[in-house]
């Protein structure tokens, strides 16, 4: 299939209140530019090298997600421009993240990334260091970051029950954060669940942002 047939049916396929996050690593930039002649204008990145230089050839109205591990001295190259970071998973990083926007006069939205796989390979507070930010009020320390909810990805594997639990497992913990702690707090709505081989499970466990690029693109350029 074309990317603009994979592009319209996966959007087909979501319920409207699902934001897609077209991943874009590894794409060249005439591939990024059919996505985005389609009306698209979100994408997400891995590595700041590439969103960086990525930013600086593509049209300044696209919104760029920073998906993948996040290095603290590799902040300041993408406080600037992005819109949002998914994968903050300590708080040396949130307070890098903070003095870097605060010398921008940016506030960034932030995704905490919460370790859910039984993958040591995959990063993220466990839940209860998470709960800490939150029962400790260590949020408030930075005024310039805005926490709008969690990011998780499920152990990659063919059990989809396993997949499922580790997504559910992620959703009641962000209900449990909002009822307890953050039930006045609008705009922590967001919860970055699923990915080529798993969105339809997550989206059914009450995922409302998902990252898709194999299944857009077809397998990666390396």
């Amino acid at each position: 299939m074309s990317i603009q047939k994979n592009l319209y049916r996966i959007l087909k396929e979501i319920p409207d209140n699902i934001l897609l996050v077209v991943v874009s690593k590894t794409q060249p930039i005439d591939k990024i530019i059919e996505v985005y002649n389609l009306g698209h204008k979100i994408f997400g990145e891995n590595k700041v090298q590439e969103m960086v230089q990525k930013y600086e050839q593509l049209p300044k109205d696209i919104q760029w997600h920073m998906i993948g591990h996040l290095q603290r001295n590799k902040v300041k190259y993408i406080v600037p421009f992005v819109s949002l970071i998914h994968s903050v998973d300590s708080t040396k990083l949130m307070e890098e993240i903070d003095k870097r926007a605060k010398k921008v006069g940016r506030v960034i939205d932030c995704l905490l990334e919460i370790q859910i796989a039984q993958e040591q390979s995959k990063f993220g507070l466990s839940f209860e260091g998470a709960e800490k930010i939150f029962y400790k009020e260590i949020y408030q320390n930075y005024s310039n970051i805005n926490i709008r909810g969690f990011m998780g990805m499920a152990t990659f594997t063919d059990d989809h029950a396993q997949i499922r639990r580790e997504f559910r497992s992620l959703k009641k913990f962000f209900d449990k954060i909002k009822k307890t702690y953050l039930n006045s707090k609008k705009d922590f709505d967001l919860l970055s669940m699923g990915m080529s081989g798993d969105y339809k499970i997550a989206i059914e466990e009450g995922s409302n942002i998902i990252r898709i690029g194999t299944s857009i693109f077809g397998q990666r350029i390396y």
